[in-house]
């Protein structure tokens, strides 16, 4: 079995749910994707930073740090620069705050010391609907002066994420669609 079909399998055991749910967009769902069921376990960590590392290396420019709003990107930011370093090819993780930090340095973003200035960047983030999310995430990246090179996501629910992206001049790839996913 290709590491794929094993992400997938994890995906279909830990994270994926049946019934009624409000998703963070406000639309309501009858399934539910708990990414972090995945990858805040071991093998679904290690197997989501693989591939996605996998998608970052294909870029025609090279991506010079990973990140993502918290919490959702955390353990995947983490699991790619992990498997960066373990690959010979580091590449600094990241994270963005929901709200700018009440204290110290005030910083919207977690890891600066570690990205060199203006470089280019992937977003991460474990289940995309409409996007939303990731604009906000886009502004607050480019706002300190970085370039975002692509987002990716482990699963894309097919609702819109792609176009949102799209249109704001984005290009959002994923491991899984939920086709994909649930075929």
């Amino acid at each position: 079995m290709n590491e794929r079909q094993q992400l997938k399998e994890i995906l279909l055991e830990k994270s994926y749910r049946q019934g009624s749910f409000t998703l963070t967009s406000g639309l309501t769902s009858d399934f539910y994707i708990d990414g972090k069921q995945t990858t805040l376990s071991a093998e679904g960590a290690y197997l989501c930073g693989k591939l996605i590392l996998e998608l970052i290396l294909k870029q025609k420019e090279p991506i010079q740090a990973v990140g993502g709003m918290t919490l959702g990107a955390d353990p995947l930011v983490t699991a790619v620069s992990l498997v960066s370093f373990l690959e010979k090819n580091p590449i600094p993780a990241f994270i963005v705050r929901k709200e700018a930090k009440g204290h110290g340095t005030g910083n919207y973003i977690e890891g600066l010391k570690n990205m060199p200035a203006g470089c280019r960047v992937a977003l991460l983030e474990d289940v995309v609907t409409t996007g939303g999310t990731l604009l906000k995430v886009i502004e607050r990246v480019e706002a300190q002066g970085f370039k975002v090179g692509v987002v990716i996501t482990v699963v894309e629910r097919q609702e819109g994420g792609v176009k949102t992206l799209a249109d704001a001049g984005y290009t959002l790839e994923s491991i899984f669609t939920k086709e994909e996913l649930l075929s």
